[in-house]
């Protein structure tokens, strides 16, 4: 077993063991459920040094993000998130046309055109060519490449120096996170503001999230965890907000160690101080997560079956990464799930990886009448039961997975 990705000490404890699983953003066409898939361990480690919760590389992030499935447009309430983030964090830093902003996993512009309306400059760096050319289409400055110090010192040398630099979900899936943050002390000029948003780990834990694991994230941090990587690279978090996002996300605020303008504020002191009071701090808290996952698989198959056996068809809706975490750790196939739907028509006559789902478009959904129609991306099952009201006329129901087995008349 390697050792652990900040710290490099070796992984001797297990976090949670999802047994073998696909890449979750790899949708079969029809000609590719008929050949080889390829199968990963999806075994995830907590380094007893620095709690770092993560899973081994089993793939190149190269083979990942080259070519990806995920667009972040196709979800109003993001779109609507980060609009709202735009807003604020151009009001509390004062940006304006003389400012730069740069996005690390800029993925199609989502975020950054909101800084483009304001006549804010900014500039995305996006690995996955075909979600930086949807950007570039849409009016944002995108550069192809992994961010690391390499790619830092290049947009230094050409004289980007950035007031922001900020980045939502791209933490968790950087294979070497101390070059990633190296990369970041050195794109950030003095007197500038980090902002990166990340699923919570506490959160995950409480809340039984366990779909949120697969292998494009490579890790799981909590706010003492962050804190420390990020001093590791002369980066100081003075700020945390809490946030809904992704079952519930933290936004960290980092400066330059030297900078004194920005002193360590109450929220940080107290996130501190309730993560240090739940034990994360502590090996033995991270133990039993595994049998709440057990539990969660038990119940969810327990639904399942006791639906099929009563003749009720089961839809799907989304096709979302955590979507395939879960259905294949709990051998979830058409047997169970005829079929899930997608807004996004990239996916559509494709199947999930793994469990061999097809995919359709949301119309079909009103054409067959389920009896039950299971929330996949279950963090956004408002946004999705107000889409899909009209299932009530035929007495459908939702049912969403996480954190336990609940179903929504």
């Amino acid at each position: 077993m390697a050792g652990c990705l900040f710290c490099s000490e070796p992984l001797r404890q297990t976090f949670v063991d999802l047994g073998m699983s696909p890449l979750c953003e790899s949708f079969l066409t029809a000609e590719q459920v008929n050949q080889m898939e390829p199968f990963y361990p999806l075994h995830v480690w907590i380094c007893e040094r620095c709690f770092l919760v993560q899973v081994e590389e089993y793939v190149r992030p190269e083979g990942i993000f080259t070519e990806y499935a995920y667009f972040s447009s196709y979800s109003d309430s993001w779109l609507a998130h980060m609009r709202a983030y735009a807003d604020m964090i151009t009001a509390r830093l004062g940006l304006g046309g003389q400012s730069k902003v740069v996005e690390l996993g800029s993925n199609d512009g989502y975020l950054l055109q909101y800084f483009v309306a304001k006549g804010i400059p900014v500039l995305g760096v996006e690995p996955a060519r075909n979600v930086a050319q949807t950007a570039i289409a849409r009016g944002v400055p995108t550069v192809t490449k992994l961010f690391g110090r390499q790619t830092a010192r290049e947009l230094v040398a050409e004289g980007v120096q950035a007031d922001l630099v900020c980045g939502a979900n791209v933490l968790a899936q950087v294979p070497d996170v101390n070059d990633f943050v190296g990369g970041i002390k050195l794109l950030l000029r003095p007197g500038g503001v980090v902002t990166v948003e990340f699923p919570h780990l506490m959160r995950l834990m409480a809340e039984n999230q366990f779909d949120t694991i697969y292998h494009e994230h490579f890790a799981y941090f909590s706010f003492l965890t962050a804190e420390r990587i990020f001093a590791a690279h002369g980066l100081t978090l003075f700020d945390v907000e809490e946030l809904p996002t992704h079952g519930g996300s933290l936004r960290i605020y980092a400066r330059h160690a030297e900078d004194a303008s920005k002193p360590v504020g109450e929220r940080a002191a107290k996130l501190r101080a309730r993560e240090e009071s739940a034990g994360l701090d502590r090996l033995e808290t991270y133990a039993s997560f595994t049998e709440q996952v057990h539990e969660t698989k038990r119940r969810l198959l327990e639904f399942l079956i006791g639906a099929r056996r009563r003749g009720k068809r089961i839809a799907g809706y989304g096709a979302p990464g955590k979507g395939n975490t879960l259905l294949n750790y709990c051998g979830v196939r058409t047997d169970f799930v005829e079929y899930t739907v997608d807004r996004n028509p990239y996916k559509h006559g494709r199947f999930l990886p793994g469990t061999h789902i097809p995919i359709h478009p949301p119309e079909k959904i009103a054409e067959t009448r389920p009896d039950y129609v299971l929330i996949l991306p279950w963090n956004l099952k408002e946004e999705i039961m107000e889409q899909l009201a009209a299932i009530r006329s035929w007495g459908g129901q939702f049912v969403v997975p996480i954190p336990d087995v609940k179903v929504y008349p």
